[in-house]
């Protein structure tokens, strides 16, 4: 998911944290990874329903 803001890429990863189910991070990264930026972090729960929502806004335009 490249987009360009402020010199960073915003990227989506699957992580798991100490042995913890895997969710989905979407956060802004500089070119060499050693800065980030603020990001959003959604179970796979979440993730189907962001989806559901924008396929039902892309019916109404």
């Amino acid at each position: 998911m490249p987009s360009k803001i402020r010199g960073l890429t915003s990227n989506l990863h699957l992580i798991s944290w100490n042995g913890r189910a895997p969710k989905y991070d979407i956060r802004d990264w500089s070119p060499e990874r050693e800065k980030m930026g603020k990001g959003i972090t959604l179970t796979i729960d979440d993730l189907k329903e962001l989806k559901n929502a924008l396929n039902e806004l892309d019916e109404l335009l």
